[in-house]
């Protein structure tokens, strides 16, 4: 038995996570990449809750970088990055209501080399940018082109291979009235580029809109946690989901389940407010409190990605541990620290036989 059997999804979703019919959005068919998360784009596919989904994705550049000699900042025209696949319209989905994502693959596609990375001339965590200028100049424009297979992984150079650890950087539901750049996160989901979007997770949206009009991009070789540089290793992709709907499930934020453990993601302003969102987010009232009166922090690891110098907020995820005696308590690291470590404050972990009361 698979742990998506026993998965949020497959327990509350419409279609119980099980396949349905089979769908595809080609470049062609998707015709014209977004930009923006809104509802004002007329949906490129409707499907029923179970359908599975294979989108010709492209890089965070369109493709435009083709070879080590280009020049980003001439070729690239900000905003204009992180083009989207959809909208996807999933019948039956209303305010109020979450939209379950199962990432099933993500593949590289393309003639070799596929994937791109570069240095931007005031773009990334690692420099300063329009808004928080320094002395220094800026680091000189590069490019490099890699090629990227499942089999052979990621060739950085001859002597360099790194694995191929794939995930969507862009994946959300339309907000109800705006429309918002592809390149910010927020709590309808976007550009949180968090590693954990892998295959064989569960991604679990706020739908916001009637047919929750999905869309998803930008997927990732393989990267750390934030995109230091301004960008992490791209590459178009063939992305196959399969698609849930949930009825009367409402989030705040973003949530994610694998095999191991249940996150929430806060992704707003500041480093603080990131850290509180994802700290009390991530279980409902009933079990929090239940938590809290025990005395015991729900949390694995804070996983926290660099200031997003393009959105404005920092990217804060926080893990529950889906493994072992649900009792057990280890401290990591100080909890008293005002600024949270990259990884965890404390562990708490939870039996897979207890994944029914999340």
């Amino acid at each position: 038995m698979s742990w998506t059997d026993q998965s949020i999804m497959a327990r509350k979703g419409v279609a119980h996570g099980k396949p349905g019919k089979q769908h595809t959005i080609t470049e062609s068919e998707q015709g014209k990449y977004h930009y923006v998360y809104g509802p004002f784009a007329e949906p490129v596919l409707r499907v029923d809750p179970g359908a599975v989904v294979s989108c010709e994705t492209h890089d965070a550049f369109e493709g435009k970088i083709r070879l080590e000699t280009d020049v980003p900042s001439q070729i690239l025209n900000f905003p204009f990055l992180n083009p989207q696949n959809g909208p996807i319209y999933v019948n039956g989905a209303e305010k109020g209501d979450c939209l379950a994502v199962h990432i099933k693959s993500i593949r590289p596609r393309g003639p070799q080399p596929v994937g791109t990375t570069c240095l931007i001339p005031e773009f990334g965590g690692l420099v300063g940018t329009g808004t928080t200028a320094l002395l220094n100049q800026p680091l000189p424009e590069r490019v490099k082109k890699i090629e990227v297979t499942v089999e052979g992984g990621v060739k950085w150079s001859d002597k360099l291979t790194l694995p191929y650890e794939p995930f969507i950087g862009t994946i959300g539901t339309s907000p109800e009235i705006e429309a918002i750049s592809s390149l910010v996160p927020d709590y309808y989901g976007g550009n949180m580029d968090l590693p954990d979007v892998a295959p064989d997770s569960i991604i679990y949206l706020p739908v916001n809109a009637p047919g929750a009009l999905l869309y998803l991009g930008d997927c990732h070789a393989i990267q750390g946690d934030g995109e230091l540089c301004g960008v992490a290793l791209e590459h178009p992709s063939i992305t196959t989901v399969q698609v849930d709907l949930i009825k009367g499930m409402t989030l705040q934020w973003p949530r994610l389940e694998t095999a191991d453990f249940y996150m929430t993601i806060g992704s707003p302003d500041g480093r603080c407010c990131a850290h509180r969102l994802s700290r009390t987010d991530p279980l409902d009232g009933r079990r929090f409190r239940l938590r809290r009166k025990r005395r015991l922090h729900a949390v694995d690891d804070v996983r926290q990605g660099p200031p997003r110098q393009h959105g404005g907020s920092e990217i804060h995820a926080w893990r529950i541990d889906l493994e072992k005696d649900h009792r057990s308590l280890a401290l990591i690291s100080d909890p008293t620290m005002r600024t949270p470590p990259a990884r965890s404050a404390w562990r708490v972990s939870s039996p897979i036989a207890h994944r029914s009361s999340l």
